[in-house]
């Protein structure tokens, strides 16, 4: 569960953006369809991802913001002792679509392939 109070209480300020962009990334990147989104590498890498507010509005109960995540991934070798594939980062993006509840703050990926 994604837990965004800050950004909830945030809303209608000037200070929304910048609130949302950082309580998200302090969240758990698990927590995020990271490794659902990757196209060039296999799997997530353990850097700090960074989040872009693209838009957001409100609706009655929620408020529904779009939002590029870049982030690191890895192409995993085979692990072998003898493996000299280096390992290397690769950029990898995505865009969400978070649905954040007015009364909870609770934050729900709606749309994790959106792009």
């Amino acid at each position: 569960m994604i837990l965004l109070p800050n950004s909830r209480d945030a809303w209608k300020t000037h200070q929304f953006n910048e609130t949302l962009k950082h309580e998200l990334e302090c969240v758990d990147s698990d927590s995020l369809p990271l490794q659902q989104s990757l196209a060039l590498s296999s799997c997530v890498s353990d850097e700090p991802f960074r989040v872009m507010v693209i838009q957001s509005h409100e609706e009655t109960r929620a408020i529904l913001v779009k939002v590029g995540i870049m982030y690191s991934g890895i192409e995993a070798g085979c692990s072998c002792a003898d493996d000299p594939t280096p390992i290397d980062t690769q950029a990898e993006y995505c865009e969400v679509i978070l649905s954040i509840d007015k009364d909870s703050a609770e934050a729900t990926i709606i749309d994790p392939a959106a792009k």
